[in-house]
């Protein structure tokens, strides 16, 4: 699997997870540990990018990543819960979705003979129900800062560009990595 869309489809199971962690609700059962793809759960495992690599549903630009550097109160936490509560069926909806439209990409790339009108189209297909996961996350993380205090919000933004800069940090060495290499 494309590693980019690998981890966009762990990002809606990424974010509930760490955001009902922090609202100390244990997760249900599949969303963690061994899931149907193994450790790591649906598409993750040791080794690859899933959860927590790179740029990843855990990296910086995880809009909940925030919560577990705010010092939330208990009310708080009750309201992120409340929130992506009211989110799961839509969160289900999308990841079902999402899997069924990668795994039909993947099998017209596989498939006998090339035939770039259907991969496109299906490529098309992955595309549109990673644009409606994005502006899902963007309403759950809207939702949830609106209930942060201004100064967690503000807190929040601080640690969301200190993340980023971390990032444009290891990529630029990362980049210079790669070109010293013979």
């Amino acid at each position: 699997m494309n590693g980019m869309v690998t981890r966009m489809v762990l990002g809606i199971s990424a974010v509930v997870a760490v955001a009902l962690a922090l609202a100390g609700t244990p997760l249900a059962a599949g969303q963690g540990g061994q899931g149907p793809g193994g450790p790591g759960g649906r598409y993750g495992g040791p080794g690859g990018r899933g959860r927590g690599g790179p740029g990843g549903p855990m990296g910086p630009d995880n809009p909940l990543m925030m919560l577990g550097r705010l010092d939330l109160t208990d009310a708080q936490r009750g309201q992120v819960k409340q929130i992506l509560d009211s989110h799961r069926d839509e969160q289900k909806a999308l990841g079902d979705r999402e899997f069924a439209a990668h795994s039909a990409l993947e099998a017209s790339i596989a498939a006998d003979g090339l035939n770039e009108a259907v991969i496109r189209g299906k490529a098309a297909e992955v595309a549109a129900v990673e644009s409606d996961m994005a502006v899902m996350r963007a309403r759950v993380y809207a939702e949830i800062f609106q209930m942060l205090t201004p100064e967690q919000q503000a807190q929040a933004k601080q640690n969301q560009a200190e993340m980023r800069q971390r990032e444009a940090d290891m990529h630029s060495k990362r980049d210079q990595r790669q070109q010293q290499k013979p």
